[in-house]
């Protein structure tokens, strides 16, 4: 299964966001991976428990991102996850 989302963080995927996904991530049951999506294609999948390979995607505000899984909830749940802006720090 796979979910597509825009990035919403300012920052994109650095430093906070990427602590917070590899965080949620981490905590399913199911490995999910993700990638950046280029001109309509995804490329190459890295483990969105890992807060160095979501860094190295260099994912930024407003890029599309391909989370995949075999947990529909878990996606769901990251993709939400995606679609906040991570960066701002908790009311």
């Amino acid at each position: 299964m796979q979910r597509r989302v825009r990035i919403a963080a300012s920052v994109g995927l650095h430093a906070r966001p990427a602590a917070l996904l590899s965080q949620a991530a981490a905590a399913q049951q199911h490995p999910v991976t993700i990638a950046k999506v280029v001109d309509g294609e995804a490329g190459a999948p890295v483990d969105a428990a890992s807060v160095l390979g979501l860094m190295s995607l260099g994912a930024r505000h407003g890029e599309e991102v391909e989370l995949s899984g075999p947990d529909e909830a878990a996606l769901d749940e990251l993709a939400a996850l995606l679609a906040q802006d991570l960066d701002k720090a908790p009311a």
